[in-house]
């Protein structure tokens, strides 16, 4: 089998930080991540705090900007240009409904290829008279090039995916920032797929803003994520929702009323509503630590590496996997089948259907998502995974 380099020794040694891999080979993160020892324990010292003592508020609210700073630091951008959120589909929601629109602008995606929370926002928008325009995948992939032929002299936005969720391909998202930037396109992305197992550079990339949640490559639990809104644009927009933590009183207490007329937060922090979900940055703060230890560039260099030895072991295998050859488009995620032939409950090949029941009666953990399997990886697997699973197919084609 094709070797791949095996990263630092941190990364050799991740595997031994979660517990769920003495019971199964995880190739599932695009769904939901796994925990560390280091995420149960930051949330049973939290829960324990709670517990025991009633909590101190001023250690959450510092916990919160410690958090807060490791995301940016973690995407390359300044701490108020962070806020937080629920999820992904509430922080696309928060520009969505902040964004100066005017009657006749436009905003252009790919539909099909994008999860449904980044496709109702922007249909929502016909109430203002904002067109959502849209282009159709090539491939599989979302089509820069079409995306920038749309662009127009009413074109305010533009939203993509860094990764899909299905067939998980990359996004030339570099390219469509620099075209964005250059026609003063606000340039938004999804980023569930890739922030925490791709590096992240918004400098570099000339991303605008950009909605992750914390259940999936940052390790961490469901009902949190990240919104980060560069500061020039956050400045030119007016909050949706408006509560205590969205307004600058300067030190005064959370509590603390000022005077009816107010200042906003600076930067995406006039996004920030009421209390914080402690419990779930308690996780993801402990986790964007050791993602940062690890370096999110050797990070994405490893489980890329992963991705092409099991996409070529399944061609070797004689398996469709979408895209054919591992190329530039590989992220973490690993597709076998035929685009759109399915659901999320199962393939048209019945062949599919049945190496997937194989793979789970097994304790492989993957996904059918709109009609192919998806194995999705992160820096706890390694080539031992991609092995078995090879294994377990080949020994399936057998029977």
């Amino acid at each position: 089998m094709t070797t791949v380099k095996t990263g630092s020794d941190a990364i050799q040694q991740a595997r031994a930080h979660f517990p769920a891999l003495e019971r199964w080979t995880y190739m599932d993160v695009a769904a939901r991540c796994i925990l560390s020892r280091e995420v149960r324990a930051a949330i049973d010292a939290h829960l324990d705090q709670r517990m025991y003592d009633g909590g101190d508020k001023k250690k959450f609210f510092e916990l919160i900007e410690c958090a807060r700073g490791r995301f940016a630091q973690l995407i390359n951008a300044e701490a108020d240009e962070v806020s937080f959120a629920k999820n992904v589909s509430e922080a696309l929601n928060m520009i969505a409904a902040s964004f100066p629109w005017q009657a006749g602008d436009n905003v252009i995606l790919c539909p099909e290829l994008e999860h449904p929370n980044n496709v109702y926002p922007w249909l929502h928008l016909k109430r203002l008279d904002v067109e959502a325009r849209f282009v159709a995948p090539r491939d599989g992939h979302i089509p820069v090039e079409d995306i920038a032929k749309k662009i127009d002299q009413c074109t305010r936005m533009v939203t993509v995916s860094t990764v899909t969720l299905a067939p998980g391909f990359r996004t030339e998202v570099d390219a469509l920032g620099r075209v964005c930037r250059e026609r003063g396109v606000f340039f938004l992305v999804d980023a569930a797929q890739s922030v925490g197992i791709l590096h992240t550079d918004v400098q570099v990339s000339n991303i605008d803003g950009l909605a992750t949640s914390t259940q999936k490559g940052l390790l961490a639990l469901y009902g949190m994520g990240f919104l980060y809104c560069q500061r020039e644009w956050a400045e030119r927009m007016q909050p949706a929702y408006l509560a205590r933590f969205s307004v600058d009183l300067g030190e005064a207490h959370e509590a603390a009323m000022g005077e009816h007329s107010y200042k906003l937060m600076r930067g995406a922090r006039r996004f920030d509503l009421g209390n914080y979900n402690f419990v779930a940055t308690a996780a993801v703060d402990a986790s964007m630590q050791y993602l940062l230890q690890l370096g999110t560039r050797e990070i994405e260099r490893y489980v890329v590496g992963l991705s092409h030895v099991l996409a070529r072991g399944f061609l070797d295998l004689g398996f469709p996997v979408c895209g054919g050859p591992p190329g530039p488009q590989l992220a973490g995620i690993v597709t076998v089948g035929q685009i759109g032939a399915g659901s999320h409950y199962g393939s048209d090949d019945e062949r599919l259907n049945r190496l997937y029941n194989h793979l789970v009666e097994n304790r492989v953990k993957l996904s059918i998502r709109r009609g192919v399997l998806r194995f999705s990886l992160h820096v706890y697997n390694n080539l031992e995974d991609v092995e078995r699973v090879l294994d377990l197919a080949r020994g399936w084609l057998r029977q």
